[in-house]
């Protein structure tokens, strides 16, 4: 039962990433050049069609879904329903009170391209990679920190903000390039000074991520999170893939800047983090790796 789900959970993350380098070939050079497809005929046309009308739903379900199976395999599956529905609801709701009030976020409406609407304002999407990128963060922080090694009031919050701050990292060179591609996904109606973003919004980020990472947290208290460096790994190849991608669009939009915020306060932490999992096993010689991994 367990190698099933890995081998499902890695399915899954293996169409994440390819769904992430597919979705970004076609805003890069498709968008642009659409020649490139459009000489193919018949063909190169639906292949246009389907990109564009289920690009981004298609990475964001797979990410999601590997995710969940991977909580499910290494934390049981009510572990992973504690994670899976604060985020959810939390970012959902404060998606939805901000496209109607423009709290916390500032003002802006989603366009289409990453599926159905919640309410007509919210892509059903949206809160997924909420879950998905905010659980990889908050994952990295938790265990890099050995918050269940030595457990402390201290430390569960710096992990909480920790996690909160590699979300808001990835959301630096997200939003300037996700609005203003091409084809953008959604835009403001008053720009910000942030390259084109209100600060207002990673202010909003920070707060979203740290309360639906709290709630999980209490959820978590009774569950031990002892994982070591190679199972912690899937959390951080979905944190830099969606990092990559992300950035490449930034990249080609010019925003230098952004990139370097990501790097610096993002990625680098990240890796640090995941680097911080070998001393699991150093204070903790007795424990295996199969004991680390809390499977079912």
């Amino acid at each position: 039962m367990i190698k099933k789900s890995a081998i499902a959970e890695q399915v899954c993350l293996t169409g994440h990433i390819l769904s992430l380098v597919f979705g970004l070939a076609g805003i890069l050079l498709v968008l642009p050049h659409p020649e490139l497809i459009t000489n193919f005929g018949r063909i190169g046309e639906n292949a246009i069609e389907m990109s564009m009308a289920g690009g981004g739903v298609v990475y964001m379900i797979l990410g999601a879904a590997a995710m969940f199976l991977y909580l499910k395999r290494n934390l049981g599956i009510n572990s992973a329903i504690a994670f899976v529905l604060p985020s959810i609801v939390i970012s959902l709701g404060a998606e939805l009170l901000g496209t109607s009030t423009g709290f916390p976020f500032g003002d802006y409406s989603y366009l289409s391209g990453l599926g159905y609407k919640i309410a007509g304002l919210v892509p059903f999407t949206i809160p997924l990679s909420w879950f998905y990128l905010g659980c990889a963060a908050y994952l990295l922080a938790r265990v890099g920190l050995q918050v269940d090694q030595k457990p402390t009031l201290l430390r569960h919050g710096i992990a909480i903000f920790l996690g909160a701050l590699l979300l808001t990292s990835w959301d630096f060179i997200l939003d300037p390039a996700m609005s203003q591609t091409s084809l953008p996904f959604w835009y403001w109606e008053q720009p910000g000074a942030f390259f084109g973003m209100p600060y207002q919004n990673f202010f909003g980020w920070m707060g979203t991520g740290a309360l639906f990472m709290s709630v999980a947290a209490v959820m978590w208290q009774k569950l031990s999170v002892k994982l070591n460096q190679i199972s912690v790994t899937l959390p951080l190849i979905i944190y830099l893939s969606n990092f990559i991608f992300a950035a490449g669009l930034s990249l080609s939009a010019g925003f230098i800047i952004p990139i370097i915020l990501g790097l610096t306060l993002g990625v680098f932490p990240a890796i640090f983090l995941w680097l911080q999992t070998n001393r699991l096993q150093v204070d903790n010689p007795q424990v295996d790796d199969e004991s680390l991994a809390i499977g079912n």
